[in-house]
């Protein structure tokens, strides 16, 4: 009976690869590396390169397009040593008696495409790399006659490599004719790279895992990101592998009143959405509630989508919320996220990070206005949110979801539904009385426990957040235009209610 033994994983050295791949490329097969120009292909094949470098494997880098130099100005751009490359150039032969030449050299568009093949393969058995990257098969597929002599070469190209223990990458540029549907079957495993063109902002990236015979992988796209460094992916986000217990408990705001609109304060694990016009509060009262976990030592961070950093802390001061003595004592953190620099895989990356590893109970997403801004399109949007906030609340962390909505007083407007995705769901309004405008707050649903159905007059002052008594006197404060009796009712600021 045949037993079958099952490869080992090599890493890939890309950050993030190794992910995708539930833990490396399985030795000693050929693999298609495929994508357009620009989409990070040479950079894959060097950090692969440079992983068997440093693993003390013998790997080798054959370029047919690009010069030493070329490949060396890349090297260095990402801060690497080009010498821990080590590259073998095809070039043409006045050039091949340079002394840094350190393996030998040939010029396929002189030979034809049997004779590179073959001259290939003599220098694969001289150096015999258990690493090999050949960059790239677009200059191979010029030397072809046609496209059947040009399989039958790959063919025997593969056949040569089995049994030799050796990792193929092979890179194609796809300058033919669209994806090369018999180089994939050719290959153990297919690897695409490609490039989303956006109207503003950053070209977004994303990979896919086409084929991996015989392992199992993270199938759909994950973005990524070509920085200093190297090219770094972002595993898409499965909530359910993240599955872990926590405490239950509330996270209290120290305004009793607001906690009790909440039945005693935001649940933990779950999602808080706060839904109104711009200037209603609602940066305001989710920067309450990070202010009071980090007050009491449990890590808050805020995104800020939309406003400077400068200037939601200036705001937060002036609500008698010293946050900036939090932001030294490092119990609260706040980034600037700019929409138009930020793919959402990458974001949620940075999200499950700093939960991950810096232990964050308190999570704010400020707005999801700038977060739509980032994404392809409205269901990518409601999709990446739903795994995002199942792990933050499998997590057992609060996350507060502030979205602005379009309007000022009356009927106010949402360019996508999110609500659904949220615990729990604040409504912030404006309306007019006694020649003022001023605020409520109401929360209209919590999936979990009792919550407080009035509607209450919210004050924002240098004293900080107030909540005021429940607004019984007016009816239809909802339309903005609220109907009331003849008693006035005096605002929370007056009263001096907290």
């Amino acid at each position: 009976m045949m037993t079958h033994i099952i490869p080992p994983k090599i890493d890939t050295g890309v950050s993030g690869l190794d992910d995708i791949l539930l833990g490396g490329l399985p030795a000693g097969q050929m693999y298609l590396l495929e994508g357009d120009p620009g989409t990070g292909k040479t950079t894959i094949g060097m950090q692969f390169i440079m992983a068997g470098t440093r693993n003390n494997e013998k790997s080798l880098y054959v370029t047919l397009s690009e010069s030493r130099g070329e490949l060396g100005g890349s090297a260095v751009s990402h801060g690497w040593e080009p010498k821990s490359i080590p590259i073998a150039e095809f070039i043409p032969e006045e050039a091949s008696l340079s002394p840094e030449q350190q393996y030998t050299v040939f010029h396929p568009s002189e030979v034809e495409l049997a004779s590179t093949i073959q001259k290939l393969t003599q220098l694969i058995e001289k150096e015999k790399p258990s690493r090999l990257v050949i960059d790239s098969l677009s200059e191979l597929r010029l030397l072809a006659a046609d496209k059947m002599r040009y399989r039958r070469q790959l063919l025997a190209l593969k056949h040569f490599f089995v049994g030799r223990d050796t990792t193929v990458l092979l890179l194609d540029d796809r300058t033919g004719e669209g994806s090369d549907m018999q180089l994939q079957s050719i290959a153990h495993g297919v690897l695409r790279l490609e490039k989303v063109q956006r109207s503003y902002g950053v070209t977004r990236r994303r990979i896919e895992i086409v084929k991996l015979r015989g392992s199992a992988y993270r199938e759909g796209f994950h973005d990524y990101t070509i920085k200093k460094g190297g090219l770094h992916v972002y595993p898409r986000l499965v909530a359910n592998e993240h599955s872990t217990t926590f405490s239950a408990g509330r996270v209290k705001s120290d305004i009793p009143r607001l906690d009790a609109m909440f039945g005693g304060g935001i649940n933990c694990g779950s999602a808080t959405l706060l839904l109104g016009p711009s200037g209603s509060g609602k940066s305001s009262l989710a920067m309450v509630y990070a202010y009071a976990a980090a007050k009491r030592g449990d890590r808050a961070i805020v995104y800020a989508f939309d406003e400077t950093l400068r200037t939601a802390q200036d705001r937060a001061e002036g609500l008698a919320l010293p946050i900036r003595n939090e932001i030294a004592n490092g119990t609260l953190a706040m980034i600037q996220v700019d929409p138009a620099e930020l793919s959402p895989g990458e974001f949620a990356w940075q999200i499950r990070q700093d939960v991950e590893t810096k232990d964050t109970r308190v999570v704010v997403i400020d707005s999801l206005n700038g977060f739509l801004m980032s994404m392809p399109g409205e269901q990518d949007l409601n999709l990446h949110l739903h795994e995002l906030l199942a792990f933050l609340n499998q997590k057992g962390v609060v996350t507060i979801l502030i979205y602005t909505q379009h309007g000022l007083v009356g009927s106010m407007q949402t360019e996508v539904d999110v609500s659904y995705l949220s615990d729990t769901v604040v409504v912030l309004r404006y309306f007019e009385a006694e020649g003022e405008i001023r605020q409520a707050i109401s929360v209209i649903k919590q999936r979990v426990g009792q919550h407080e159905r009035a509607l209450r007059e919210l004050c924002m002052s240098n004293r900080g957040v107030e909540i005021g008594e429940q607004l019984s006197k007016f009816r239809g404060i909802l339309t903005g235009v609220p109907e009331t009796s003849d008693q006035k009712i005096a605002s929370p600021a007056a009263k001096g209610n907290l």
